[in-house]
């Protein structure tokens, strides 16, 4: 995936240093010193405060008075500049610090001083009256003699005393080695099996032959056993392991424990009732990444919050926006939409997919065997549009489908009727940041043949569902679905900037024969007309392989139109072709899911995990489900519910990649608001929130300090400076969303 940038911290300019010399080559592992006077013994001397905090020596230590009533934390600062940090070298940041009154917390950096102002690495301790002392191990990712070492005391409404002292920044350490608790060797999933389906387990062990096994129930009565299989070394994850299948138990229960080689699982249920509730949470994920609506706290206690991009200060709003230079001379209005991740971007091409794989979940409902429309019907999301008599998942796409609407080029425009690409911050902020306290500026970016089709076919795709419930919105849908494929047939080549990732990701996309057959496709499921159709048949892509090892997401889109074209009733000719292929596709995931120890659809080349594997696993999954709503095999219905395995603990790691769910899970995700890791006055990310789940090639600094070397199911921390291993978007929780109501459908 190739979306994702640096991460950066909004200091101010009078905290810059100007000083343009590179440090020298590695110097080997001697330990040498970076921060000066960082004992204080010769007063402040090489430190600076901002301008609203007082700060002097008292007894020894370094106390700094900052006010109440700032916003962010960079509102108020303390620190050093021209700190030189050598790149792929150890350091060894640490000091003493004390808070009063108690339980405030200071962000601690190590970064850029001048612009773009980027963070490699930082923590947010929160401090005693008493004090403590804090040491952390960080790899620097740069090469630079304008570094900087920052105490930010800002965000605060009330005026507080920061003291620190033994302030060090030690370079030439030793790398702290990190090794992850991953619990018992049993590893099954932590949530639940359901009664009728598969069942199976992975142990780690060094042993080659095969081992008893016990499955308890919650009393610790073995009421089932039998033996393992050995598997010999999971490639993915370097572990010696075997396979554990207990699928002949079929009794329902809570906290059952499975038993081998001396190890006790983590519990699990034997049940249906944990996937009614995850079809639910992972679709209320939406409505708290909504933007330019405050979120309820009533609806979702914990959660609430001023509305964001409103043009509230500091906020500079949605509400109109103008283009980066040189793009265009007009605004739009683009408020609204769903926040795409952890950052205030929002994406036309993610957007696309993530509101695609919602409105697919409903439309399966309609067709299929085991669909049930009502599971997600009005009133079912606890959203402000229940009782509006409309499905409340439509109700929740619909919030995204009015935004990708509004990045429309209007009329007498130039490129009139593409999509514009992207709208987000001008440039990239710190965390932790309410939207609301964003003070950035919104820009939209230029408009692209991608984003113009994602337009085209979600657009077209509304227009036949929200018909039943308003006409006059499916047919506005359907006439901007139909200029938008105009308009992207004139315009056949715009493509993204892939440079274009500053204050937002890049999203870029150089193929975009998938999205015009998804778009053509989406069109003519909804119209039936012979262009669209001839479009379809004639589309290279229409009878190429296009299920790969990775599987489908926002740049690689042919699947949508496949499954879509394989299910949704039309007189499209071949259409038992189409069927057949993703059979086909399906029988090829079947087949890794078999071939793998940690059963999952999932073996990419080299073992090298992409950004996201979690969700990828899942629309790998969504292929089989779509094999077994085709077919009716339960080979496919048993492949696509095994696949929820691994997502929900049966993995090397042992953790659940879905917050509140089993009894380790991720829940430090990557966020600006979901930040309790960083401020324990926000809340952790909701329940049903997917992590983005290991990452091979670990772009951010905190996972290069940490996961070097790592082996594919190891590339992942559970923290919240890991953008590249633990965020959250849209698109992902799309695909968990999907797959939830499939698995709870089979109950």
């Amino acid at each position: 995936m190739k979306r994702r940038r640096t991460a950066l911290v909004c200091l101010t300019a009078l905290l810059a240093a100007a000083v343009t010399a590179l440090p020298a080559a590695p110097a080997g592992a001697e330990e040498t010193e970076q921060v000066r006077n960082g004992t204080f013994d010769n007063g402040t001397d090489s430190w600076w405060t901002s301008s609203n905090v007082t700060a002097a020596v008292t007894d020894g230590r370094l106390c700094a008075d900052a006010p109440g009533g700032t916003t962010n934390r960079w509102d108020a600062a303390l620190g050093q500049n021209d700190v030189t940090l050598v790149a792929g070298e150890s350091y060894k940041f640490s000091f003493t610090a004390t808070g009063t009154p108690a339980d405030h917390v200071v962000r601690a950096i190590v970064g850029l001083s001048v612009s773009p102002y980027d963070t490699y690495y930082e923590i947010s301790p929160q401090l005693s009256v008493s004090g403590n002392t804090y040491s952390y191990t960080f790899t620097s990712p740069v090469d630079t003699a304008q570094g900087q070492v920052g105490f930010q005391l800002g965000g605060t409404p009330d005026a507080w005393r920061f003291c620190v002292d033994d302030v060090s920044l030690l370079g030439g350490v030793a790398p702290e080695p990190y090794v992850p608790d991953t619990g018992p060797r049993v590893r099954v999933n932590q949530v639940a099996y359901l009664p009728s389906g598969p069942k199976n387990a992975t142990l780690v062990t060094d042993a080659t032959s095969r081992l008893r096994w016990q499955l308890k129930n919650d009393a610790g009565r073995t009421v089932a056993h039998g033996w393992s299989v050995p598997r010999g070394v999971d490639a993915s994850s370097g572990q010696n392991v075997h396979s554990i299948d207990f699928g002949r138990y079929r009794k329902r229960g809570e906290g059952f424990t499975l038993v081998a080689d001396g190890e006790t699982s983590r519990p699990f249920d034997i049940g249906t009732a944990a996937y009614e509730r995850l079809r639910l949470d992972s679709a209320k994920y939406y409505y708290t990444q909504r933007s330019g609506t405050a979120i309820s706290d009533a609806l979702r206690p914990g959660y609430g919050r001023p509305a964001g991009h409103v043009g509230t200060a500091p906020n500079q709003g949605d509400t109109e926006v103008p283009c980066q230079p040189g793009v265009c001379d007009y605004t739009l209005d683009v408020s609204g939409g769903w926040y795409d991740a952890g950052d205030h971007g929002k994406y036309v091409v993610n957007g696309g997919i993530s509101t695609w794989e919602l409105l697919s979940t409903y439309e399966r409902s309609l067709h299929a065997r085991t669909g049930e429309p009502g599971k997600l019907g009005d009133g079912s999301l606890d959203i402000p549009e229940s009782g509006n008599r409309v499905p409340d998942i439509l109700d929740e796409a619909r919030w995204e489908l009015d935004f990708l609407l509004k990045m429309q080029v209007p009329q007498g425009q130039p490129l009139a009727g593409m999509a514009h690409h992207k709208i987000h911050d001008e440039q990239w902020t710190g965390l932790p940041l309410l939207p609301s306290d964003d003070p950035q500026k919104r820009e939209l970016h230029p408009p692209t043949t991608a984003a113009t089709l994602n337009l085209a076919a979600t657009a077209a795709q509304a227009a036949r569902l929200y018909r039943p419930y308003d006409r006059e919105f499916a047919a506005k849908a359907l006439d901007a679905a139909r200029t938008a494929w105009t308009a992207a047939l004139a315009h056949p080549d715009l493509l993204a900037d892939e440079s274009d990732g500053i204050g937002g990701g890049a999203y870029p996309d150089n193929e975009v024969a998938d999205e015009f057959y998804w778009a053509a496709a989406e069109l003519y499921l909804t119209t039936g007309e012979r262009d669209f159709k001839d479009h379809v048949l004639n589309s290279p892509v229409h009878t190429a392989d296009i299920f790969g090892p990775i599987g489908f997401d926002w740049a690689r889109t042919a699947a949508a139109a496949r499954l879509d074209l394989a299910t949704v009733p039309s007189r499209l000719p071949g259409r038992d072709h189409v069927r057949r292929s993703v059979v086909r596709g399906a029988d090829r995931y079947l087949a890794t899911l078999k071939a793998h120890p940690y059963g999952m659809p999932y073996a990419p080349d080299g073992n090298v995990y992409d950004w996201g594997s979690s969700h990828q696993i899942l629309n790998n999954a969504v292929v089989l489900a779509t094999a077994y709503d085709i077919t009716g095999g339960s080979k496919y219905r048993d492949g696509a519910v095994q696949s929820m395995d691994y997502i929900l603990g049966r993995n090397a790691l042992n953790m659940s990649y879905v917050t509140g769910y089993g009894e380790v899970n991720a829940h430090n995700q990557h966020s600006r608001w979901y930040a309790h890791q960083l401020d324990p006055a926000l809340p952790a990310p909701p329940d049903g929130t997917l992590s983005g789940g290991p990452n091979s090639s670990i772009q951010d600094p905190y996972a290069q300090s940490k996961l070097q070397g790592c082996v594919a199911q190891f590339c992942f921390i559970d923290d919240i400076q890991s953008w590249s291993t633990n965020e959250h978007t849209i698109n992902w929780n799309a695909a968990l969303a999907r797959m939830a109501s499939f698995v709870a459908d089979q109950g």
